[in-house]
């Protein structure tokens, strides 16, 4: 079911004026990853603390253009308290949707906001950073915990 394109830019807009989880902790029990984009001003650094199996937090902070911002703000808040399966399972989701094919748009709630985004190629870099940080994190805190096995 498409999105209102004004709900769509309200959710977004609100997102970038008030992003959520936007502060990086200083406990070095976080992992960490910088993202820099080369065609835009997004550089931003995203981290996550992993506690048995779930992802404990999330957070963001650096300078991004509209759509990074929004974007890693919702990320953040859709996957705080999710298990790694699960938060592979809405990340996987974002890119179908992101690549204009079939998802599940109630697992991404907000993140439904950017259904339009791979239509605009510029931006699908903007959209994916702060997704792109979190699944690399992932990835090898599974590799850390389970030696690479699912």
């Amino acid at each position: 079911m498409p999105i209102d394109p004004m709900l769509m830019r309200e959710i977004i807009m609100d997102n970038y004026q008030y992003p959520h989880n936007k502060h990086l902790s200083e406990d070095p029990s976080y992992c960490s990853r910088h993202m820099a984009s080369d065609s835009c001003i997004d550089d931003i650094t995203v981290q996550a603390k992993f506690k048995d199996g779930k992802i404990e937090d999330v957070r963001f902070d650096g300078q991004a253009c509209t759509i990074s911002t929004a974007s890693t703000s919702i990320l953040t808040d859709l996957v705080k308290g999710k298990t790694l399966e699960e938060a592979k399972d809405i990340i996987d989701n974002y890119y179908r949707m992101i690549d204009q094919k079939d998802y599940d748009e109630d697992k991404l709630e907000e993140a439904n906001a950017f259904a339009t985004v791979g239509n605009q190629a510029n931006r699908i870099n903007c959209a994916t950073i702060g997704w792109r940080a979190l699944q690399e994190m992932i990835d090898q805190e599974e590799e850390a915990e389970y030696g690479g096995q699912d």
